[in-house]
């Protein structure tokens, strides 16, 4: 046979995640000779043999990735023979900086069955990985990712785990984070006090909560509040020590057939129940023995998996510590209520120090270890559904993954004041940041900045640009200081054209694209606060061409948190003073809504759709307060059913203004929530695709992008999309990163770089002084 040499380069996720191994397997099987070895550029691999084996290599190699590999592309050249007849694992060459650097991965099967082997010297340790799973981007200080790079590097490897990490054979071979029982971290439990209680660390955790008591937990990511789901004192006891009287919480339950106790689980809601990444998912309620306290007024409940070897041995500790996994597909009935680790507000705690201060009054129990979190990761939330995958809160799990984009220059954008998740731009890969949450105190600011500079650590990153939202707040002013330091263009972005970009990158759009969006508020054009906003958007261009019909909110901010009050100035400004009074005259401020209005007294006008939503549930009784964002229009979506629309319920204007009055007028009579719940989502879904499809013909544009906090709202969008593509129109909408202001930056950065692309230097440099698009 004539022999051949060839050379390889995989590029993609192939560092840190066994592909080297995966390598040098596949070639040792095919009885080739060459070598393996990192370098900045990717894998590199040169091997020697038949043109048959070396075609067969070519296709194996794709074909029987590592589970936690992704090759993007895979190049090969011929090159002269150099007589290898034995392959091996190479030393890496140069600098290995652009590793794309895996997420945090649950436990694999194989770990997991070591993990419950009473023989294996993993039995019960909380902290088993391999390079198929366990932590990656949590215990990653810096680049290349070698063991000194990460929070394992005080632990030195026994000489059983020293021999697996140096063997190519081995499933652990080069796993940084590789630990067993005799060289790893441990447990330690707690109690309220910060003292410790002697005993096994997971068997007193389970005991608290078997008792009712509250645990706090470090996981991977960031720290957990648990309690017993069937324990309604537990679960009424953390909504008032965490002050979160109605924001849903999350159940944990140890597989699908114990989470199909509580939800429906249909095949595609199993399947990303189980991938790797863990998220939380939403589901549909069945009805149960389990306290309504969990997610009160709402029809989904977000149920997880254990994420990590120490969530596993809960489930492992209460099923009785029984030998080997075949436990793991039977239902068990430990179910828990897993809540972030962090006071209301603030960003989950990932130090143990820290954690005992934040969580002191809160958990009755704390269950740590010593392996230290460097980047922080709450967890990840989605849903699935006939709609596909779509996002909710993008963290654990999902980053760093990177999103393909087109190439241009790098940008650091830093996001929104609610829901803050920065975002990097860097050649041919969009990647958003872990979630960070809302900028209203210092630890979530400092945050922000944490997962920034993780991004741009990851890439080995130095902005062309920093990008940022229009409005005045503390992401705005860290975008400045950043550009400021760098000494490059500041480019401030519109807020709702962010949210259309955010789309766009996505999907990859290029071109003009009408875009709705629709939110509860961001900064206008005109300084207003706009969220019901029809966009003429290319690239980093935008044009307002229409949005819906501004309604007044008496008290400003405090509008949004209670929603009578714009029901309450809807009514009295639409001649209905009396149903107005009769509705919402027992509230202390009522009778200075007139006054009020009248006088504009701190009664701002929105355009704002999440407004619409408040009002409509504080008109049928819904919701008449808020205690989280966006309950009122959760709970109106929990109770919608499919209706007919009313006829004529809706008018658009000479000025492409869309007016609603009518329908609302109808809902006013309405005493039936659910029926006006599902009066207002049909109606409006009709009222949307009119002006849409509309203004497309108007424009001659044939491509819609829909974006913004609204479109979370599942019913809705599933009701919008079939008249829109029944009209010929390419619709677009968000899946991969969150609808809302969590995937704001990531459209901040593909804007600013639109922009980058079409002007010159001196222009974009005036946005470093000025604070101001570079248009």
């Amino acid at each position: 046979m004539t022999r051949e040499r060839r050379q390889f380069i995989a590029r993609g996720r192939v560092q840190g995640v066994g592909f080297r191994p995966h390598v040098w397997r596949l070639a040792q099987a095919l009885g080739l000779g060459g070598h393996v070895a990192n370098t900045s550029a990717g894998v590199l691999i040169e091997a020697e043999g038949s043109s048959a084996q070396l075609d067969a290599f070519a296709v194996q190699l794709l074909a029987q990735l590592p589970p936690l590999a992704q090759v993007d592309n895979l190049t090969s050249h011929a090159l002269p023979l150099a007589g290898d007849t034995t392959f091996h694992i190479a030393a890496s060459q140069g600098q290995a900086a652009r590793v794309r650097l895996p997420p945090d991965i649950a436990p694999c099967s194989a770990c997991i069955a070591e993990l419950c082997d009473p023989a294996s010297r993993y039995w019960r340790h909380a902290f088993i990985n391999c390079t198929d799973c366990g932590p990656r981007y949590s215990v990653t200080r810096a680049l290349p990712y070698d063991r000194a790079n990460t929070t394992l590097a005080a632990f030195a490897q026994c000489p059983a785990c020293q021999h697996d990490y140096d063997h190519p054979a081995s499933r652990r071979f080069h796993a940084e984070p590789n630990c067993c029982n005799h060289c790893g971290p441990s447990l330690q439990y707690l109690d309220a006090r910060g003292q410790t209680v002697p005993g096994d660390a997971i068997a007193q955790a389970l005991a608290l909560l078997r008792a009712g008591g509250i645990v706090a937990i470090k996981s991977a990511g960031g720290f957990h509040l648990a309690c017993d789901a069937h324990n309604a004192s537990a679960v009424a006891t953390l909504r008032q020590r965490k002050q979160r009287p109605a924001k849903p919480l999350a159940l944990m339950v140890a597989n699908v057939a114990s989470a199909a106790q509580w939800v429906m689980v249909g095949r595609d809601a199993a399947a990303l129940l189980q991938q790797p990444a863990r998220p939380i998912v939403l589901l549909p309620k069945r009805d149960s023995l389990l306290p309504p306290d969990i997610a009160p007024a709402l029809n989904e409940l977000g149920v997880m998996l254990p994420a990590t070897p120490l969530h596993i041995l809960l489930f492992h500790e209460a099923a009785g510590r029984p030998a080997g996994s075949d436990w793991l597909a039977q239902p068990q009935p430990l179910t828990l209520v897993m809540s972030s680790g962090n006071r209301s507000g603030e960003p989950v705690a990932i130090d143990n120090a820290d954690a005992l201060a934040m969580l002191a009054g809160i958990a009755d129990g704390f269950l740590l270890h010593d392996r230290p979190i460097h980047a922080r990761a709450d967890d990840s939330v989605e849903k699935t559904g006939q709609l596909g995958r779509s996002t909710l809160r993008r963290s654990r799990g999902r980053v760093p993954d990177a999103l393909a984009a087109s190439d241009g220059s790098t940008v650091l954008a830093t996001g929104s004041y609610l829901k803050n998740t920065p975002c990097l731009l860097h050649g041919m890969q969009a990647t958003p940041g872990a979630h960070v949450g809302d900028l209203d105190n210092a630890a979530a600011c400092r945050a922000l900045e944490a997962a920034s500079a993780q991004l741009l650590m990851l890439h080995d990153a130095t902005p062309a640009a920093i990008a940022c939202d229009n409005g005045e707040h503390y992401a705005s002013q860290y975008a400045a200081r950043l550009a400021a330091d760098y000494r490059v263009p500041l480019i401030s972005v519109g807020h709702h054209h962010a949210h259309i970009g955010a789309v766009c990158a996505e999907h990859r759009l290029s071109g003009a694209v009408l875009g709705l969006a629709l939110d509860g508020f961001g900064v206008g054009d005109d300084g207003g606060a706009w969220g019901g906003e029809l966009l003429l958007v290319d690239g980093g261009s935008c044009q307002r061409v229409g949005h819906l019909a501004p309604l007044a909110l008496p008290g400003g901010d405090t509008a949004a948190r209670e929603p009578w009050r714009v029901a309450a100035a809807w009514l009295l400004q639409h001649g209905m003073a009396t149903a107005a009074q009769t509705r919402f005259g027992h509230e202390p401020a009522f009778a200075l809504l007139p006054q009020q209005l009248a006088r504009r007294i701190n009664c701002p006008a929105s355009s704002s759709m999440g407004r619409y939503f408040d009002l409509v549930a504080a008109l049928t009784g819904v919701c008449q307060r808020q205690s989280f964002e966006g309950e009122a229009a959760q709970r109106l979506e929990a109770l919608a059913l499919d209706a007919a629309p009313l006829a004529g319920g809706w008018q658009i204007d000479a000025a492409n203004v869309l007016r609603l009055d009518r329908l609302l007028g109808a809902l006013t009579d309405s005493t039936d929530a659910a029926r006006g719940a599902s009066l207002w989502h049909a109606t409006l879904a009709q009222a949307l695709a009119e002006w849409l499809i509309g203004s497309a013909r108007t424009l001659n544009i044939s491509t819609v992008a829909l974006g913004g906090g609204c479109f979370a709202n599942r019913r809705l969008l599933a009701s919008l999309l079939p008249l829109l593509q029944q009209a010929a129109l390419a619709v677009h909408y968000p899946q991969a990163v969150p609808a809302g202001d969590g995937g704001l930056a990531l459209g901040q950065a593909w804007v600013a770089r639109q922009r980058l692309a079409a002007t010159n230097s001196s222009s974009t440099q005036h946005c470093i002084e000025e604070n101001k698009p570079c248009v």
